[in-house]
């Protein structure tokens, strides 16, 4: 028999996102493996950020699941190293990571049982997931299915009550770090941005931002950089302070 595996996308923070195909596969699901980010600074003390992230993916189980029985597995996630090239560090996190899944699965789920992986947002975009499973089949028997949610991105724009392009036009999607080392040269989607690399381009650029978006302490901001930049920094920093983590991303418009 062949372990299966779910790869559920639940959406950008709201419960209400979970598609009818996810809450199917859900309910088809024996073990849930969860990565636990383990504690960060939160208010000059360190906290447990499992409090947030692993909970509401309890907290969307306990919602759409209608038969008890499931577990969840729940692993340390291991550090990646912050400084040297950032591929080779990205691609040694990825590696650790697979051989804590391939342990995990392997003891975790029965030959002929089923487990899944709930990734924020949509698999497909700025999610791990998919590239470290890839890894884990070449050593453990697996198969998998990806159920499709709503990205950050959609949230975003739905929020904010804007279409993501201009008639006609791309739209970029792309990583603060990237943003800051080649500049905005049309629309760009900015994820993955912990140093508000916003800040570096012209005053009058529009930006639509939103942190913990689908959440009940979503909080957006729209406007030009130079009108609404440095508050987009501050209300980020008490954010992270605040919370010990933050998910955020923005739209930008020469």
């Amino acid at each position: 028999m062949t372990r299966r595996i779910h790869v559920i996308g639940i959406g950008a923070g709201d419960p209400d996102y979970v598609t009818a195909q996810a809450v199917a596969a859900l309910n088809d699901t024996d073990v849930f493996f969860a990565m636990d980010k383990g504690s960060r600074t939160r208010g000059g003390q360190q906290a447990d950020t499992k409090d947030d992230l692993v909970a509401l993916r309890r907290l969307i189980c306990e919602r759409f699941i209608t038969e008890p029985g499931y577990r969840f597995v729940e692993m340390p996630d291991p550090v990646r190293a912050k400084s040297g090239d950032y591929r080779q560090a990205v691609d040694e996190w990825h590696a650790a990571r697979a051989r804590l899944w391939a342990e995990a699965i392997e003891r975790e789920l029965d030959d002929d049982g089923v487990g899944a992986f709930l990734a924020w947002g949509d698999p497909s975009l700025y999610d791990s997931t998919l590239r470290i499973l890839d890894r884990v089949a070449a050593h453990v028997d697996i198969e998998y299915d990806v159920i499709p949610g709503v990205t950050a991105i959609q949230a975003l724009t739905a929020r904010h009550r804007i279409p993501l392009n201009d008639v006609g036009e791309p739209v970029l999607i792309t990583t603060g770090r990237r943003l800051r080392e080649q500049g905005l040269t049309g629309a760009a989607v900015v994820m993955l941005d912990a140093d508000c690399a916003f800040t570096g381009t012209p005053a009058q650029t529009r930006i639509w931002w939103g942190a913990y978006l689908g959440t009940a302490d979503e909080l957006l901001v729209s406007g030009t950089v130079g009108e609404v930049g440095e508050r987009i920094v501050a209300l980020r920093a008490e954010a992270r302070e605040r919370h010990g983590w933050i998910m955020d991303t923005y739209l930008l418009r020469p």
